[in-house]
């Protein structure tokens, strides 16, 4: 199987550089793939799992929003955030999910709703793409 390169980066670091033969990413308007010879494409992400097949292994990484495009045979994504699956401490995101939860069913005004969403939104996704 032919094969695209796949580069993935945050503001902090070159999380993922290497070849792989497809990609499933979380698009704003849902999950769309990409394989090798892929036409030209930009668009945004949004929170969500990236997978990505290479051979026999599969990259599992949770995604924090940001852009995918894909260029001559390369694909890269400007994250906000980006964790590999073996990168994921459980329990903080388990923590973070409770916290958002807690905020969300509180419905205070000085809570902020789309926040706390997001919040509970990326926990969840990490807890997802950590297998536990």
């Amino acid at each position: 199987m032919a094969a695209i390169r796949l580069e993935i980066v945050t503001p902090e670091r070159v999380v993922f550089s290497e070849d792989v033969d497809f990609i499933v990413a979380p698009g704003s308007v849902g999950y769309f793939g990409v394989l090798a010879n892929h036409a030209p494409l930009i668009t945004s992400m949004e929170i969500g799992e990236l997978r990505a097949k290479q051979g026999n292994q599969e990259l599992k990484m949770a995604i924090s929003g940001g852009f995918f495009e894909v260029k001559s045979n390369k694909a890269v994504v400007l994250a906000d955030s980006a964790e590999k699956a073996s990168e994921i401490d459980v329990d903080r995101a388990r923590r973070a999910k409770e916290r958002a939860e807690e905020r969300l069913a509180a419905k205070t005004a000085d809570i902020d709703l789309a926040r706390a969403e997001v919040a509970l939104k990326r926990a969840i996704t990490r807890i997802k793409v950590a297998g536990k």
